[in-house]
């Protein structure tokens, strides 16, 4: 499941957040790459050596996991440290599978949260391989997009402007991606008839229908 959310950083968190990189220290990305990806990747990223970057890179994590639709979409068991990659003109990553384990974390749940405005730059889109083609991303800023860590994806070549973006993954409790779609899909149905109706027999039926596909599927 490919999911685009509008808000996964609010706009007093963009804000914060392009205030605080404004002199922070970027060092070249091909440091956290796997040994083939870092021959297809060509850009920088805020460097963790001072505390202050880390700090807010572990506020920017917790920000994404308790954002509402991320936590229905993905069911996080644990985050990554997120990572703050910045695309100057000309840079670009080619395409590429995210590494399985990544700080000791299985890679089921890829995201990336845009941070300026589409409109200055041009290319630097997120590029993934789906069954049906590829399809390219490029969002508000704010705006995040979670997708499977399985799935080959590049970031178009940037020919005008910079881009500049947060990434991160999540490991599930729900492995597989079609079982977390379809726990998606029912908490959302579910939710919405609590909306229109309240607390009913059906949705109690429901909730209890989630529960115990959760329980059957969820790995602690």
């Amino acid at each position: 499941m490919i999911l685009c959310i509008a808000d996964l950083l609010p706009p007093g968190e963009v804000q914060a957040l392009g205030e605080a990189l404004a002199d922070a220290p970027f060092v070249d990305g091909r440091s956290t790459a796997g040994w083939h990806a870092r021959l297809v990747k060509e850009n920088l990223q805020l460097s963790s050596a001072d505390k202050t970057i880390a700090d807010l890179r572990a506020h920017l994590t917790d920000t994404v996991r308790r954002h509402e639709l991320f936590e229905l979409a993905v069911r996080p068991k644990a985050l990554t440290p997120v990572i703050v990659s910045l695309y100057k003109e000309g840079m670009q990553y080619g395409a590429h599978v995210d590494d399985a384990v990544m700080h000791g974390l299985r890679t089921d749940v890829s995201f990336t949260i845009f941070l300026n405005d589409p409109d200055s730059y041009d290319g630097g889109e997120l590029v993934i391989e789906t069954s049906a083609g590829e399809e390219a991303y490029k969002l508000p800023p704010g705006a995040g997009i979670v997708y499977p860590s399985g799935a080959l994806h590049r970031v178009a070549p940037v020919t005008r402007g910079e881009r500049l973006v947060v990434v991160g993954w999540a490991q599930s409790y729900v492995r597989d991606a079609g079982q977390r779609e379809i726990l998606f899909d029912i908490d959302r149905a579910r939710r919405a008839l609590f909306q229109a109706q309240g607390k009913t027999a059906e949705f109690d039926l429901i909730s209890k229908s989630l529960a115990n596909l959760l329980r059957r599927w969820a790995e602690v």
